[in-house]
């Protein structure tokens, strides 16, 4: 399907995202928005739209390198299927596995072999074939990998002994035991 090659497409060309010379943003529509659990706002009770903006996003990203900390990552993309209620939004999972030999954000490399959980992802597009939604680190399986059940960057950070400084980016601890 055209729709699964183009979210392929910008998996490709996000890989550059770290060079603003060489990146090209217009994949992002201008009212694009980023959002993953906890990140991009609190969720919306009133249909009000969350999520990081395209600046916001792309200033997030380019303040770390995954590339550069972990120089073999692979994200084992797959499962790719176009919604069969929202014709122009894309679902697809990866299982992330990834080597710390680089330094993150100030710390060293620790030499740990990451294995995120499975997670889902999506790429909603608008009629110029431009992301307008990306919905990352959904996690599936907590149990599965070795990053404390936790998706995204949160599970890298915690992942080689540097957790964000919040809840939300720690293994999860349930409030109310059932």
């Amino acid at each position: 399907d055209d729709l699964i090659a183009r979210a392929k497409e910008v998996i490709v060309k996000n890989q550059n995202l770290q060079d603003p010379a060489v990146f090209d943003d217009s994949i992002y529509a201008d009212n694009f928005r980023f959002v993953a659990p906890f990140v991009g706002g609190a969720t919306s009770t009133t249909g009000e739209k969350i999520g990081f903006t395209k600046a916001e996003f792309l200033a997030s990203l380019r303040s770390f390198d995954l590339l550069k900390a972990f120089p073999n990552l692979n994200n084992r993309y797959h499962a790719f299927r176009v919604d069969v209620f929202e014709p122009n939004r894309v679902w697809f999972q990866t299982r992330a596995k990834a080597t710390h030999t680089g330094e993150l954000m100030g710390a060293a490399a620790t030499g740990k072999a990451l294995e995120l959980p499975p997670e889902a992802l999506s790429m909603t597009f608008n009629e110029d074939g431009q992301v307008e939604l990306f919905t990352v680190g959904y996690v599936i399986d907590r149990t599965a990998g070795n990053t404390g059940g936790l998706g995204g960057a949160f599970g890298y950070f915690w992942g080689t002994g540097n957790p964000l400084p919040f809840p939300e980016c720690q293994p999860f601890k349930g409030s109310l035991q059932l």
